[in-house]
Formats: structure tokens, sequence, C-alpha cells
């Protein structure tokens, strides 16, 4: 309670009784005397009075005593208005601020004529500068609260100026506004603030950047008026009021040059065309600019909608490092000018020149532009909002950000200082040692010497943190050495060190990577490609060395290079993430599944670069948020689809990594890629009732469940399972047709649901494909409807349905569900599998579809790990039966997952003890194996033919020294769960 009552008396304090910092007076000069010469030209007595009362402390008198001494601009304005002075020296910094927020207002509302705005514009400017000045130089507001006023000053000053504008249009019958006293409500034409104006981080004597756009279509114009002609004069009118110089001077100097094509648009530019522009040329200079872009002024909501259509253009699906290479080009730009390329003191723009402030802005935004497509917490305007956001992703650590925005306040204070000399917008420190010394005491240093060692020491961590960044890459050569991959025919010490790293054809492997400066077609067939290519080669060659197959690994990047349609971007993100080289060395040599999808996606790398990758598998939340923030991005069905492949190829990727890394262990894999389609399954279901219903209408009280099945019913999902599912529903039964504007009835309307559903879960876009779904276990089997009412269902499995149909039904789980729906069907599944059952009969079925499986299947290839004998499918069976069997009396005995219906029998002593160690046991060590070979093959493993490296993953998959003894592991494994299946339901 103290310190807030002690706070808000500081607040209302004035300004001159809370000044506690300052410039230093040079040497032999008195700020003594300095007041007093000023205080002596005033001529009104009572305002000399007032400033003398202000100014007798001893802090307001070195500090006002600098300032006239330091900063002609300043003493000019105080010479100028000593009242005003005083009135800011008397009154608290916010007060001031609001009453010069409120003459402004009421000047402009009362002016009769352009000039008189133009007036208020530049007075109220003016004074702001002088109060803003006073209280950067005192200590009384911090480096935000004076950027906050800066902008705040800027956005007045706009839209006072546009609202008179506008009024006036409306008094010509030219605008028709529908509230007059606020006539920029709707009114078709906005003014985007841009770079710092937008971020609300001006500087003191900042140019405003801004793009004018309209919309002809909402713009209330009087008929027959051409909307072009008129705004692009409205604009002109407006930069007039800001920019033209008066007796009164300036206002603003505006810059209109970062619209789209400046030297061939008009000033004020449609939006469509604006739009059409960013969808097909726009660059990444101009995604860089719009981080910032905010609606100051004009048709507010209007803007905000523009910047939420062209988001998809500054924002990226996929991780875009690509980008970083376009920023640091236009970094080198800028360093090609004097006292920009190296760090100084004289000399030195602390802006754009080494270490400066664009380092600091380009270090936070150009990591915007890479992840905030997949962030939408990254998407700040401010810098230093943004860094602590890339603190809290994982992107950058906190120390580092600490000591940025150390540099960031300093050098932006330096900045302000020196644009305070002459209300210019300079960011260049002096260039004599004897200029440089007079503004360090500007700056409250008492010598060049202290100044010179503070800022050097910012400029060498911002150019630190940058150059990690962009600049110093660490080397990609072969840490062998001696690989010269150019020679043709390579020479015998190349042949032999690629001999050395594990290549068995090093001819071959010289020619793969002498192919790739040959490319005329294809991803690389641009120069820039090409080297990029070669420059990785020795590294690459090497990484693939260590997998154990390096002519496999090397076969499969070149495939995918080759194939890629921009490869630059991967090689890019190769080169600026050298560690992740090594991991698609891995991948390429072991995974043929996931080499193949790196071949047709790269962007799936983009998950191994979020921070992250090293942490916890994703939780559920974790993930629907993520996908949710994508699809708001989203500008039509088409892209939503593409959105969801993105994702899901990207954590399935992501999944499957960690597993032949060994970070995630199979077990936690299938969760994991169940957690996945449980996700995505909830929200395609979701997006596809609101798609029907726009087109259909509801049906009266429907309500609809996604239920899993198989694999993903029991949460034991690899890297290529099917999606088995069933769509249940149920509506009014009175009421059989949909209220929608193309009517549909009952099972019509949901067939159509469920194949819009499967669709948006299977159908090949642009992005790939996801998953394949299976509703073949639905009541009506292949034939018949592919939707089922809840009604239908329940009599269905309770008076037709076969023993195998129980079975199936075992792994049923609710994956979405309307409200309330879930608890109906888990309460039917329930009821269907916990009814009486003849134990002799239910046993006979469960056999005679194990002997048909086999018979169809085949049974005898130990490493066909899901039919072979004791193999998967036995294991499930024994669990299926064991919970068809004893559900009625023991219902906890049910779970949709294999290995805890095993623990669940154990528990009840249900099976023996002896026997639950051989299935507990076997289970595992074949789901573990399943997860590897589904993650690395396509096809069906051999062990006669099988890569040793593959060999060796599934022996660590195993626990076990060596593929040998993994072999004979399993043979032992799979003898003992049949045994245990012949004992408990019967020979085959």
């Amino acid at each position: 309670m103290g310190s807030d009552l002690a706070r808000s008396a500081a607040e209302t304090a004035s300004l001159a009784a809370r000044l506690s910092a300052g410039p230093l007076m040079p040497s032999r000069k008195s700020a003594k005397s300095e007041v007093a010469r000023f205080l002596n030209e005033i001529d009104d007595e009572p305002v000399r009075e007032r400033l003398v009362t202000s100014l007798s402390s001893r802090a307001a008198e070195s500090l006002f005593g600098a300032l006239l001494i330091h900063s002609p601009f300043l003493a000019g304005l105080a010479r100028l208005e000593p009242d005003h002075v005083a009135l800011t020296l008397e009154s608290a910094p916010g007060e001031r601020f609001a009453a010069l927020i409120e003459d402004l207002r009421q000047a402009c509302a009362l002016a009769p004529d352009d000039d008189t705005v133009s007036t208020a514009i530049r007075q109220f400017r003016r004074r702001v500068a002088f109060l803003v000045a006073v209280c950067d130089m005192g200590g009384v507001w911090s480096l935000a609260e004076v950027t906050a006023t800066l902008t705040q000053t800027a956005d007045l000053s706009i839209r006072m100026a546009l609202g008179f504008i506008l009024r006036d249009l409306a008094d010509q019958g030219t605008l028709k506004p529908a509230d007059r006293t606020q006539p920029e409500l709707g009114c078709g034409y906005v003014v985007l603030a841009m770079g710092k104006h937008g971020a609300h981080e001006l500087n003191y004597s900042s140019d405003i950047d801004l793009i004018v756009l309209f919309d002809a279509d909402k713009a209330p114009l009087k008929s027959g008026r051409e909307p072009q002609s008129i705004f692009v004069r409205v604009t002109q009118r407006l930069v007039r009021l800001l920019q033209e110089r008066t007796a009164e001077g300036y206002g603003y100097r505006v810059d209109l040059r970062l619209r789209p094509d400046p030297g061939a648009t008009p000033i004020a530019i449609a939006i469509p065309s604006a739009v059409h522009y960013y969808e097909t040329i726009g660059q990444t200079w101009e995604r860089s600019a719009y981080i910032k872009a905010r609606p100051c002024a004009g048709d507010i909501a209007l803007g905000e909608a523009f910047l939420r259509e062209i988001a998809p253009f500054v924002w990226r699906k996929y991780l875009d490092y690509a980008a970083v290479a376009d920023v640091h080009a236009m970094k080198r730009q800028i360093h090609a000018f004097r006292g920009h390329e190296m760090l100084a003191v004289e000399g030195h723009n602390i802006k754009l020149g080494r270490g400066g402030i664009r380092e600091i802005e380009f270090f936070v935004q150009t990591q915007q532009l890479i992840a905030g497509g997949r962030n939408a917490a990254l998407r700040v305007r401010d810098t230093l909002g943004g860094l602590d956001l890339l603190v809290s992703g994982g992107w950058v650590t906190a120390d580092l950000r600490d000591k940025l925005v150390a540099a960031y306040e300093f050098l932006r204070g330096v900045e302000h200082r020196l644009q305070m000399i002459a209300d210019e917008q300079t960011h260049t420190l002096p260039a004599t040692e004897q200029a440089t010394e007079f503004f360090a005491r500007f700056l409250g240093f008492k010598s060049r010497a202290a100044f010179a060692s503070v800022l050097t020491a910012h400029l060498s961590i911002v150019e630190a943190a940058y150059a990690l960044l962009f600049e110093k890459l660490p080397p990609l050569s072969s840490a062998k050495g001696g690989l010269d991959l150019i020679t043709d025919p390579p020479k015998s010490s190349t042949l032999a060190l690629l001999g050395d790293l594990g290549f068995k054809e090093p001819k071959a492997a010289v020619a793969t990577v002498q192919s790739w400066q040959k490319l005329v077609r294809g991803g690389l067939r641009a120069r820039e490609g090409r080297d990029r290519a070669a420059e990785l080669a020795p590294a690459l060659l090497e990484a693939l060395g260590r997998t154990g197959d390096a002519d496999h690994g090397l076969i499969a990047f070149d495939r995918l290079v080759t194939r890629h349609k921009q490869p630059i971007e991967l090689l890019t993100l190769l080169r600026a993430h050298p560690g992740l080289l090594e991991l698609l060395a891995q991948v390429l040599g072991l995974a043929p599944r996931l080499a193949d999808l790196i071949s047709r996606r790269a962007h799936v790398f983009d998950a191994l670069l979020e921070p992250a990758f090293f942490g916890d598998s994703p939780s559920e939340t974790i993930l629907s948020d993520a996908l949710g923030r994508s699809l708001a991005l989203a500008r039509d069905a088409e892209d939503v689809l593409d959105r969801v492949r993105i994702f899901g190829q990207e954590q399935l990727f992501l999944a499957g990594v960690r597993v032949l890394a060994g970070t995630l262990s199979a077990d936690v894999a299938g969760q994991a890629f169940a957690r996945l389609a449980d996700v995505i399954v909830r929200r395609l279901h979701r997006w596809t009732e609101t798609t029907i219903t726009a087109a259909h209408g509801r049906m009266p009280a429907m309500r609809t469940a996604v239920v899993a099945l198989g694999k993903l019913g029991g949460r034991e999902m690899t890297a290529g399972s099917d999606l088995d599912l069933l769509l249940l529903y149920d509506h009014d039964p009175e009421l059989t047709t949909s209220d929608g504007p193309r009517p549909l009835t009952g099972a019509h309307y949901f067939s159509r649901y469920t194949q819009r559903l499967i669709s948006a879960l299977t159908a090949p876009t642009s992005e790939g494909m996801l998953y394949e779904a299976d509703l073949r276990l639905r009541p009506s089997g292949r034939s018949g409807p592919v939707a089922t009412h809840i009604d239908g269902f329940v009599d269905y499995h309770r008076t037709e349905s076969w023993t195998w149909e129980h079975m199936a039904l075992t792994r049923a789980r609710v994956v979405s569900a309307s409200d309330g729906f879930s608890t109906r069907i888990d309460a039917a599944i329930r009821g269907i599998l916990t009814q009486k059952r003849d134990r002799a009969q239910t046993i006979a079925d469960v056999v005679d579809m194990r002997r048909a499986i086999a018979d169809d299947k085949g049974d005898d290839d130990r490493w066909n790990l899901k039919y072979a004998r004791g193999g998967l499918v036995d294991l499930e069976f024994i669990a299926q039966a064991t919970q068809l069997i004893h559900a009625a009396n023991s219902p906890s005995i049910l779970d949709t997952n294999t290995a805890r219906v095993i623990e669940n029998a154990a528990t009840l002593e249900l099976i023996d003890k002896a026997d639950v160690d051989v299935l507990r046991r076997a289970y595992r060590l074949q789901h573990d194996l399943t997860q590897i070979l589904r993650l690395c093959l396509v096809d069906r493993f051999d062990a006669k033919t099988a890569r040793p490296a593959l060999k060796q993953l599934l022996a660590r998959a195993g626990e076990l020294p060596d593929f040998a003894t993994l072999d004979a592991d399993l043979i032992e494994a799979q003898r003992a769960v049949r045994k245990v299946f012949e004992k408990r339901l019967g020979k085959l």
C-alpha cells in the first residue's frame, strides 16, 4: 500500500521535481550562467518568476543549462515559448502531455482551414518534443515511455489532419460518412504506420513511413466519383499538412516509398492491387517491413482486415531459412557505405553500422520471419517484445536477450541525443575526438573515453550475436581433409579416403557429387544451388560414412536434391545448421521411408529446428494449439487441408527422428503418433461440420462422433498406420431434413458428412497425402452407408455382429464427438462388450479367425512381426479374447490398448503370472521392432539382405548387443507366445 502511494505521488509531482539525471556541461562552462542568460532574455515577468522557481533545484538547473549549451534545437524551442517551458516544468509529465493532446483536438475540431490545422500540428509536435527531451535527459521516462509518447504524437497528428480532411469532404458532399463526427469510421481509406512508427518505437526526430490504402467498394463516396483520384488527392493534402515547411516549421517528414512498386504506383493504392502484388512478387524486405505494420489512422478495421489478408505473405507456412540470406544481403548493401563496415566511435553510424540498432532489429525480425508462420506468438511488432518471445520459445538465451536489451536501450538513447541537437534524422556520431568529447558530456559521460568504452562494449555484443545468426557460419569441410571432389578422374588419395569413410563404391560417390555441377534441369539448375551443394559435399560424405551405409545414403541425398523443386532452401538450412547434416545423413542411411518424405516435402525438417524438439514429446494441448494457430491463417478450404498436411507430416517426421535417435521409446512413439492423429481428426471433424452446415444446414438435434478402432483406437500407431474409423450420428427422428440452403435427408446428409471428413483426412493435395482411412469395420462393412445411426449400431452389435467384430470393438475409442454424445457411445460399447457370452463358442470363433488370417497372410516369417506365429496378432487375439470372455463378470479388464489389457488381466489374476511375463515382454519387443521397421522400410524386412546399419538399429531397439542375438531372442519370444495362445485358446 505504501509503495503504491509513493508511486502515485511521484507520478503527480512536477517534472522539475522529478529530474534525477542529466547531461554534463562542457569544461569551463557553467549551468548557472547559461540559465541566468536564458532567464534574462524573458520579457514576461510572471513567466520568468515561474521559471526561476522551477529551475531553483540543482538538478533542474544543471539539466537545463546543459540543454541550452548542447542542443541549439531545444534552446530555440525554449526561447520561442518560455511560457510553455514553464508549464512543462511545473506540470506532471503525463498531465502535461494530456493537456497538449486536448489542445490539439480542440484546435483541429474548430479549424476553419488547412493553415489552422497545420499550425496546430506543428505547435503540438514541438511542445511534445521539448517535454520528451526533458523527460528523457532527466531520467523521468524510460525508453519505452519516450518512444510510446513520440509514436502517439505522430498518430494523433495524422488522425487529426485526416479527420479534418474527411470532414471537409463530407461538407462538400464528396464523402457521405455514417457519422460526421467520426468520418473515418467505415471511410474505406486507411493509413498504415510502418517501421518504428508501426512498432511504437518512433525515435526523436524520425521520418514516418506510411502506406496508404483504400477499398473503393467500401468508401461511402458520392455516386459517380472516382475513388482513385479522390484518395490520391486526400493523401497529397495529408502529406502537405504534415510535412510542408511553414513559419511554424514542419510537422513530420513523410515517406511513402514502402508501398508496392513506388516508382510506378499512385500514393494511395487500391487494396486488391496491393494484395495481388504481395501474393505474386512481394520480396523478403517487404515481409520484414510488415512485421511492424499497424493501421494508425482512417478506417482502422479495414487496415486490420488487410493485414490479416496478407498474413500468409508475411508469415510463411514453413520455416523460412531462405529469408536469412535475403536479410543478410540487405545488410551487406548497408555495409557498403562509409561508417557502416566496421566498429568505430568517431563517425560510426549507430543505426546502420556494425553492432548497431539495425542489427538488433534484424536479429529479431529474421527469426520472426523464419519461425513466425509456425509460431504465432512471435508475431509482435516491437523489438524488445520480440526478444522476450524468442527467449520463451527457446530460440535465444535469457542472457543474450538481457545483453541485447541493454545494448538496444543504450543505442536508442544515443540516437535520441544525436537527434536532439538539431532536430535532424541523423544516426552518425561526431567525426572528431573533440566533437565526440562534447557529445559524450551531452549523454552524461565525463569523457570521450568513458563513452567509447561503454559504446564499443555494446556494439561488440550486438555484432557477435548478429554474426552468429548470419555471418560466421562454421566450416563444413571434412575433418579428414584431402577430399578432392573436383578432379576428374578422381585422385587415388580421394578414393582411399572415401573407402576409409565406408564407401564401397568411391568412384561412384565422386561421380555423383560431380554430376551436381552439370545439371541443367531440376532443383540444381541454378548456380547458387550447385555451389551450395558442392560446399556441403565434404562434410556430407563424412557424415554419411558414420551411418554404416554411406553409398545408399548418398544415393538418397542425390535423389533429394535433384528431384526437389527448391533444394536451395534445404541446402541453406543445412549450411546454417551443420548439426542437421549429421541427422539428415542418419535418416538417409537408415530410414528410406523418412528419406522419401524429405525428398517430397523438405519442409518436414522445420520441426527439427524448433527448440521444443529437444524437450518432451508435445502434449495434445500443445499440438492442438499449434495446429489451430496455423489454420487460423488459412485463406480457403484448400489452404486448410494443405496446412493440416504440413503440420501432420512435420510431426510424424519429428516423432520418427526421435525414435531413430533413441530419444523416444517405441511405446511412447505409438502414443505420440496416435495423439497427433487424434488432434487432426478432432480438428477436421469440427471443420467438416462447419463446412457441411454452411452448405446444407443442420439436422435437427444432430450429434456426430468419430470412433477410432484398430491401432489408433489402441494408441499403438506406427509411422505407416492407417486410420480405422467409424462415424456415428443421432438426430431428431421426427425431423429428417436439414435446414440449410440445399437441404438433405437424414442418411444422405450423414453419408455426405462422412465422405467429406474422410476426404479431408485422405485426399492428396498439393502438400501430398496424410493418412489412409479404413471404414470397413462399420456394421455395413464394405457396402452400405458410410455413416451409422447410433441405434442401428447398438442393435447390430447386440443381435447380428460376429465375434470378430466384437474383437475389433474392444479397441473402439471416441476421438471426437458432439457435446454429451461420447458418453452415450461409451456406454453402448461397454454394454456390448460386457454382455454374457458362450466361452467355448467365443474361443472357437477366435481360433477360426486366427487360422483364416494364417491361411491368407502366412505365419512362417518371424520378421513379419504382425502375422508370424507368436507375433502381434497372436498377442492381440489373446487380449481381445480375454476381454470378451471375462468382461461380463470383470468389466475392469476392458481397455483399448493391448499392453494395458495384459496388465489388467494380471491384476485380476485372469492370466497366470508366468504367462503374463511372456506376453508382456514379447509384446514390448515386437511392438518396438515394428516401430523401427515401419519407420525405416516401405517393404518387408528381409534379414538376409538388410543393411548392417538397420540391423544395428533393431538390436538397439531390442536392447541387445547385436542382430544375431536379437534374432535368436525373437524366435524364443514368439515360441513362448504361441504356447500361451494354444494353452488359453487351443491349437491351430
